[in-house]
Formats: structure tokens, sequence, C-alpha cells
């Protein structure tokens, strides 16, 4: 995957493999666990960063990553950054020190036809066939990732094209259960011919 940085109007990328992403998740839950104890963002001190503050944190650490062409540092800052914010391309850091002013923007993946798929039995109009339907919801509803000591995971909204957090889960196999009936929600909705 890639991660673009914008420094003063000019575009970094940071390519992140795939094995990194997969064989990293115990250091990103270490530098979630750091992050429990609270975190000082600029003058303020913020007891238990959110999802988007981690991100914030972790952000200004890739910015010194690339001031310093730290590239190990800088592909570890950015797959954090993609697994924490499922569907985000860009990251847009506060060079001031205020890491709570660093901005992210989607890049939301759609299918290369928008219209819907036919299958036998389907007629125009009645929504995705059942594989294009169970990708599309594949893409709208994130793994479970972890937050602080709980669990969530994101569904996208596409009327307000954003993620919604879904509540802090207690325990791994209780959100694990939770996203899948959201999966499943979503991929009837995209079947039945909801948009």
């Amino acid at each position: 995957m890639i991660l673009r940085i914008v420094i003063d109007d000019q575009i970094y990328e940071v390519q992140v493999p795939d094995a990194i992403l997969a064989g990293a998740r115990d250091y990103f839950d270490q530098l979630d666990c750091d992050m429990d104890g609270g975190w000082r963002m600029g003058r303020e001190w913020i007891v238990l960063p959110d999802r988007i503050q981690r991100c914030q944190i972790v952000a200004d650490r890739l910015l010194t990553a690339l001031e310093t062409n730290n590239v190990k540092l800088g592909t570890l800052m950015a797959g954090y950054i993609l697994t924490r914010l499922p569907g985000v391309d860009t990251v847009i850091p506060d060079i001031q020190g205020e890491p709570q002013n660093t901005q992210f923007e989607m890049g939301y993946p759609k299918l290369e036809s928008s219209a819907p798929t036919l299958e036998h039995g389907a007629s125009a109009g009645s929504g995705f066939g059942k594989l294009a339907a169970l990708e599309q919801a594949g893409r709208e509803v994130t793994p479970v990732f972890k937050v602080g000591r709980g669990y969530r995971f994101s569904v996208f909204d596409s009327k307000t094209g954003g993620w919604q957090d879904s509540p802090l889960i207690a325990t791994e196999s209780e959100a694990v259960r939770l996203r899948q009936e959201a999966l499943k929600s979503r991929y009837e909705s995209l079947v039945a011919g909801g948009g």
C-alpha cells in the first residue's frame, strides 16, 4: 500500500509492503499500549488519545522520519496509520509542532464499474450480484482493530462519505462477531439494491 504525505505542497509517497502491515502488528499494538497512558499533543495532555489522535501522534513521528531520512521508521509509522485508518491515502502533517492539526484524507476504494453486476436470476436495477456485493461489503466494513484495551471496527457511510467507528468493545471475539453481523447486513443490503 502507498501512503502519501503532503509537506509544504510537496508530495512524498511511502510504500508499505503487505508483509510489514502483517508482520508489524505487535509493534503497532505496542505503540497503542504506549499511548494508553496518555500523550502530549502540542501544549495539551491527552489522557486517552482516540484513534484519530493516535494517528496524528504517529504522523508527527512519520514527519520526523522523513526529515531525518529514516526509511525504516517512516515505513512503520505509515503502516500504523494505514492499519488504524482504513481507507486513508493522504496525510497532511502539521509542521508547526501541533500534531492535533494534522489532517487525513480518505481515498475510498470503488469497484471498477459503478453499475451493479448481474448474476443468474438477478434483474437489472435489483442490486449487486452476490460476488460483487461480498467484495463491496468487505471494502465497507474494516477488520477489527485494537484501540487501547478494547476493540473496534469501522463501517463506511456512503451518505456522508466518511467512516463510522463501532462502539468500543471489550473482547476481540465479541468485536469479530459484531463485525460479521455488520458485514452480513451490508452484504444483504447491497444484494437487495440498497446503495
